[in-house]
């Protein structure tokens, strides 16, 4: 089996206002409260959306965020076992490295690389 997707995010200059946008078109709820990293975002300026699944449990938690100098993008965030591992592994195969590993307060880690073609993805894992 692969590897899952396990986060999006939505980020942009004006964090505020995304949120209010996509909280009108999607129903969404946000949670300002949680740690994130200054790659990802200012803090206190990123809205997590975890609780916003179906009844079934289908959906991805995702975030909206981000603030003065951070670029817009969308992007996912696949679920890895050792993030550094899998950054290695992206440019052996002809992705570029942006930035990364960066661990969050809670444990977390993350990082950033481009494909071949140039699209920012995201891998996050416990190490």
């Amino acid at each position: 089996m692969g590897h899952p997707v396990v986060h999006f995010e939505v980020i942009g200059a004006d964090p505020q206002r995304l949120r209010s946008y996509y909280g009108e078109l999607f129903g969404w709820r946000f949670d300002t409260s949680g740690p994130v990293a200054a790659a990802v975002s200012e803090p206190g300026n990123y809205g997590f959306i975890s609780g916003d699944v179906t009844p079934d449990g289908v959906g991805i938690p995702g975030g909206v965020g981000g603030g003065a100098g951070y670029p817009p993008r969308a992007l996912f965030y696949v679920g890895v076992p050792a993030v550094e591992a899998a950054l290695e592994q992206a440019e052996q195969l002809g992705g570029t490295r942006v930035s990364g590993p960066h661990r969050h307060d809670g444990g977390l880690v993350v990082g950033f690389f481009h494909d071949p073609e140039g699209n920012l993805v995201g891998v996050a894992g416990p190490a």
